[in-house]
Order: structure tokens, then sequence, then C-alpha cells
């Protein structure tokens, strides 16, 4: 018998870190390849945009949440 309340929903679950590094590596990755064909086509406003998405994605990457820093 399942208790009401007790059954999980589809939004319920929540990646750890290593995922959420893994999909950004992984989007990292695109954004290099994306990078290589604008770049021979001289594409500057592609170019312009990969580097914004990129520093966005950094950001979020080497970001220290302020539960694991330490006030020394």
């Amino acid at each position: 018998m399942i208790k009401a309340g007790s059954q999980k929903k589809r939004g319920d679950y929540m990646p750890g870190e290593k995922e959420l590094n893994v999909n950004l590596f992984e989007r990292l990755d695109l954004l290099d390849r994306l990078e290589r064909v604008a770049k021979k086509a001289n594409c500057e406003p592609v170019l312009q945009e990969i580097a914004f998405e990129r520093s966005l994605i950094e950001r979020k990457l080497y970001q220290k949440l302020p539960l694991t820093d330490r006030q020394e």
C-alpha cells in the first residue's frame, strides 16, 4: 500500500554536483566544436556569442557555493 504524498513526481529529482558538472563540461565541449566551425567561416557574431555563453557556463562551473566556503 502506498501512502498519500509518498510518490515522487518527475520534477522532484535533484541532480548532484558531479552530474551538474558533467553537463556543464559537455556544454563546453559543444561550444568548442561550434567555435571551430565559426572560426573557419570567420563569423564574428557567432564567436562573440560563444564567448558569452562560455563565460556563463564557466561562472557556474567554477563558482564557490556559500555553504562550502570556509571562513578562516
